[in-house]
């Protein structure tokens, strides 16, 4: 675990690796010299038999490339999503795409590295960066998506991300509608303890699961431009209540559909939030503003598994999920401020 903290630091910052690709070459320039340092990266690790120390310098550089990959990505998103008032749908392809990329490499990357090992793995990697790198060769980033850099400083940029009022609500709104101590863990030391489910069972259910995410995933990009988001996200909260409240009754049964169907509705919803992100934005600054919203919701999470763990030997798990529910509506009274 402190490993594995230590090699996502990268993903932490990445309001500032947004500055970085706002204000320096473009975004396609930097998801090549992201690739390209990737295959460099993993040929290393395929090719040569390294110390522990060197893997790890080596995984925190790949992590960090994949995240100036991802905030690249993310801004090109907003800026063209914005243009074409699509940002729902091309959010919702991301995330079927990272959800079939999952199964993927869950199945084909444990097979490698139980077959051929780990190396081989790393190796494998090199033809599929070249892959992603033939979408990014013949996209082509028209002159409004280029910032005047000379004309602004990271001091002027901070100011005109602090003082944005409604960026900063709907900063604060984020983090709350993502808030609620977690309970996650416990649920799933009774699926392995009190259901007795073995680890296939349990791998094969999240495959399910994510297979029905993709579906939810497919319904955004079908409706997303229908809906009314700031309303949607008003009565999701209640909704978000209610699914939390249902796990006081928890069976080997109920524990199947709740995996299956929530998965479904929990994809939807999280798009919806991050396509609320993207559509609030903003100009000029889109990678370094939505990355800051995500940052914001990472956050959110991370304070959500440490409360949901201090709480949990005090309350029990009972009243935990109670306090998960009651915290869901912490951000209602916020919703009407965001423009």
């Amino acid at each position: 675990m402190v490993l594995s903290s230590i090699i996502m630091l990268a993903w932490l910052i990445k309001p500032l690796i947004g500055y970085v690709i706002d204000h320096f070459f473009n975004k396609r320039i930097w998801i090549f010299v992201a690739l390209a340092f990737d295959i460099v990266l993993v040929s290393l690790v395929g090719l040569l038999q390294l110390p522990i120390f060197l893997l790890i310098i080596i995984l925190m550089i790949n992590s960090a490339n994949a995240a100036f990959r991802d905030v690249a990505v993310d801004g090109i998103m907003c800026v063209e999503g914005k243009k074409y008032s699509v940002t729902g749908k091309i959010q919702s392809v991301q995330w079927i795409s990272i959800s079939i990329a999952g199964i993927l490499t869950g199945i084909g990357g444990g097979y490698i590295a139980e077959k051929w090992g780990y190396q081989a793995g790393y190796l494998c990697l090199v033809p599929i960066y070249l892959l992603v790198s033939l979408p990014a060769y013949f996209y082509k980033e028209e002159d409004y998506m280029m910032v005047e850099k000379a004309a602004s400083t990271l001091a002027v940029d901070l100011k005109k991300l602090f003082t944005n009022k409604n960026l900063l609500i709907v900063s604060l709104f984020i983090f709350l509608y993502r808030y609620s101590p977690s309970f996650g863990t416990p649920l799933f030391f009774i699926q392995r303890d009190s259901f007795k489910w073995g680890k296939i069972w349990i791998g094969v259910l999240g495959t399910i699961g994510t297979a029905f995410g993709i579906i939810g995933s497919l319904l955004y990009y079908k409706f997303s431009q229908k809906i009314k988001i700031k309303k949607w996200l008003f009565w999701s909260v209640f909704l978000g209540a209610f699914t939390t409240l249902s796990y006081l009754y928890y069976t080997p049964v109920t524990a199947v559909i709740y995996d299956v169907f929530y998965s479904l509705l929990g994809m939807f919803i999280f798009i919806m939030a991050m396509d609320f992100m993207a559509r609030n934005s903003i100009p000029g600054l889109e990678a370094t503003s939505f990355a800051l919203l995500c940052s914001v919701s990472n956050l959110a999470l991370v304070a959500s598994n440490l409360s949901g763990a201090f709480l949990l030997p005090l309350v029990g798990l009972k009243w935990l999920i109670i306090l998960s529910a009651a915290t869901s509506f912490l951000c209602l009274p916020l919703i009407k401020k965001i423009n």
